[in-house]
């Protein structure tokens, strides 16, 4: 194999780092994302998990440039996408890479789409933002992407409202919306939410397949592990705004390190067991204006919690090859403990 080659192969196609995403409440800045670092190779698959609150919606925002103006802003830190730094860009030069290199699927598409154009329209419009295209071509091309996201009648559904369609019908024009420019980066935040059963499974091969086909990289963003064990190739965990682990999904599934990590494996259903209850974790994430500044984040809440886990903040370091953790059970720095 060419040296050269495989070099390039492993330059990340977005690279970010010491990522600080904060929010302005009554004049004094709150981090949502904390001092957060990763990268994603091309055409790999980075699931990014956590509860409601924990900040992974909030980093897809600030990769995409979206956060509300006025209030949220990228504090400190590097988001570099192919080589570039999106923080040195103008406002003209991110919309142009927006939707063209970079896209994403919103979390809940009835409002993601303008419920007063057609689909045709909101397609097209991404046509028009990106391309030099005829109205002809690109209503032709809107019908083909329809086509190509599972969607029947096309030709129908291209001339109808987001009311008209079902949840999956929806989701669906959301990806083609997403696709319509082959990117390089796709986000889906939480692309499966709300759907039953069937046609989450059916979202989910259709991305897989569209990932394969167009060789996109893709950060999936989710609270649902099983679709993170059928999807990704590598996991990030989140919690409170900070990564608390990271490695392969395999890894992840087979040998979680951090407390948080196996508290979300154990909350996960058994088909094979007959429980009265389902397990849950006790407590609830902090809110911006409660973090502790100092310490685990996760210590209260922690069955493993101790006394230096409220005095001490935890580093994420490799524990071993490709699997690093923020715990102090797992602190390089002194003698390791066992988790028991």
């Amino acid at each position: 194999m060419n040296p050269e080659k495989t070099r390039i192969k492993e330059v990340p196609l977005l690279d970010v780092r010491n990522l600080e995403t904060a929010f302005d409440i009554d004049g004094t800045d709150y981090n949502a994302v904390d001092d957060v670092s990763f990268q994603v190779k091309p055409r790999q698959i980075v699931g990014i998990v956590g509860e409601s609150g924990c900040g992974k919606s909030v980093m897809s925002l600030s990769i995409m440039q979206l956060l509300p103006k006025g209030i949220g802003k990228v504090k400190s830190g590097q988001i570099v996408f192919d080589g570039i730094n999106l923080e040195k860009m103008s406002e003209s030069q991110i919309n142009k890479l927006r939707g063209n290199d970079v896209s994403m699927i919103f979390q809940e598409p009835m409002t993601s789409l303008n419920p007063v154009f057609t689909i045709g329209y909101q397609l097209q419009e991404v046509f028009f933002n990106h391309t030099i295209i005829s109205r002809r071509n690109a209503r032709l091309r809107s019908i083909a992407l329809l086509k190509s996201v599972g969607i029947s009648r096309p030709e129908k559904i291209v001339d109808e409202y987001p009311h008209q369609l079902s949840g999956g019908m929806r989701q669906r024009v959301m990806i083609a919306i997403a696709i319509a420019c082959q990117p390089k980066l796709l986000i889906a935040d939480e692309p499966t939410t709300a759907l039953d059963v069937t046609v989450q499974a059916q979202i989910l091969e259709l991305l897989k397949g569209i990932q394969e086909v167009n060789d996109m990289s893709i950060i999936l963003i989710t609270h649902d592990l099983g679709v993170v064990a059928e999807m990704c190739d590598e996991v990030i965990v989140m919690y409170a705004g900070k990564i608390v682990e990271r490695t392969d999904v395999d890894r992840l599934f087979h040998n979680p390190k951090h407390p948080y990590t196996t508290l979300l494996l154990g909350a996960i259903p058994k088909m094979d067991e007959q429980e009265d209850r389902l397990n849950s974790i006790q407590g609830i994430v902090p809110s911006l204006i409660n973090m502790p500044q100092v310490g685990c984040r996760f210590a209260n809440r922690c069955p493993k919690a101790m006394p230096e886990c409220t005095t001490i903040t935890p580093l994420l370091e490799n524990v071993e090859q490709g699997h690093e953790v923020a715990c102090l059970l797992f602190d390089t720095s002194k003698p390791k403990e066992e988790m028991r």
